[in-house]
């Protein structure tokens, strides 16, 4: 796929916005839109009365994008500096901002300047992905081992059948007891629009019974190719499938010319451990977020609360 106009990932692109969050976007630019300095796409809504700006479902990260030529060290991060000042000065009204910045944008300063708060969050990302044999040098034992396990039970399947999919995907929730965050209708958006742009790859782990027992959703702008989502049947989960599916997924990344692969990270400490497993390294981000006068006084009100409930 091509990317667009300042833009530098698959979760930058309008149509990717359009799909998980239709008409509630929004493109800050500084510059002309043919010929932009920096671009920073943000998604809006209303949450009990107050206006947020939020990361949206299935979306990693939220840009921004900054053109900024080599040269000097000292002038490049004062051209960073003014850039993203103009993109932080052409945020709207908001109560709440909460963010993920794009792995490239370190420096976060800017933020922090403008009253912003930062937390680090971490994915795991794979390079070199055409040495097929480092990479399985790589993996941790275990992972080998239900790779190998599962290439005995079940075969790798491609398809596009979204809601074959999405059935396995919602496994994964309600296992834990949770509802799935996004519905089949904004998943069926995002796959016809990234259909549409050849952007999307669905696998399935099948056995000689025809069941299903994981399936993976990757997606791909060219450069990475992100994990973006999984599931699994709980009643066969020991079969090994969802490694070997990531193996399969990783292989197909590298056929297509992929040069990072992307486990889109987890704060979960098991599906860390998992992801790590791989080999992948670590790979920071930042998570900003700022609070309004609105936003302070509803949080103290709801602390105060927990606290009065023992909470």
């Amino acid at each position: 796929m091509i990317l667009e106009p300042g833009t530098q990932c698959i979760f930058e692109q309008s149509w990717w916005l359009e799909a998980v969050a239709p008409g509630a976007w929004q493109d800050l630019v500084v510059g002309s839109e043919s010929q932009p300095q920096a671009r920073w796409r943000i998604t809006r809504e209303t949450r009990k009365g107050m206006r947020c700006i939020v990361q949206p479902p299935l979306t990693q990260t939220a840009g921004p994008w900054l053109d900024i030529p080599a040269g000097k060290m000292a002038t490049r991060l004062a051209l960073e500096k003014d850039l993203l000042g103009e993109l932080i000065g052409k945020l709207p009204m908001h109560d709440y901002l909460a963010l993920h910045l794009h792995p490239s944008r370190q420096n976060w300063l800017p933020y922090s300047w403008a009253g912003f708060s930062q937390t680090t969050r971490y994915t795991y990302v794979l390079r070199e992905l055409g040495d097929e044999e480092a990479l399985w040098a790589g993996f941790a034992k275990n992972i080998r081992s239900d790779i190998n396990k599962a290439e005995k039970r079940v075969t790798i399947e491609r398809g596009d059948d979204i809601e074959r999919f999405f059935r396995l995907h919602a496994l994964t929730f309600s296992r834990q007891g949770i509802a799935t965050p996004y519905d089949l209708a904004l998943v069926r958006r995002l796959h016809a629009a990234a259909t549409a742009h050849d952007a999307i790859t669905l696998f399935f782990a099948v056995d000689e019974q025809g069941r299903d027992h994981a399936g993976l959703c990757l997606v791909n702008d060219g450069h990475t190719a992100y994990y973006l989502m999984g599931g699994a049947d709980p009643d066969l989960r020991s079969s090994g499938a969802s490694s070997l599916l990531l193996w399969a997924a990783i292989r197909h990344a590298a056929a297509a010319g992929a040069q990072v692969f992307d486990f889109e990270g987890s704060m979960i400490e098991p599906i860390e451990r998992f992801f790590r497993g791989f080999g992948a390294e670590q790979q920071p981000y930042h998570r900003i977020t700022r609070a309004g006068r609105r936003m302070r006084i509803m949080m103290a009100a709801r602390e105060l609360l927990q606290a009065g409930l023992g909470r």
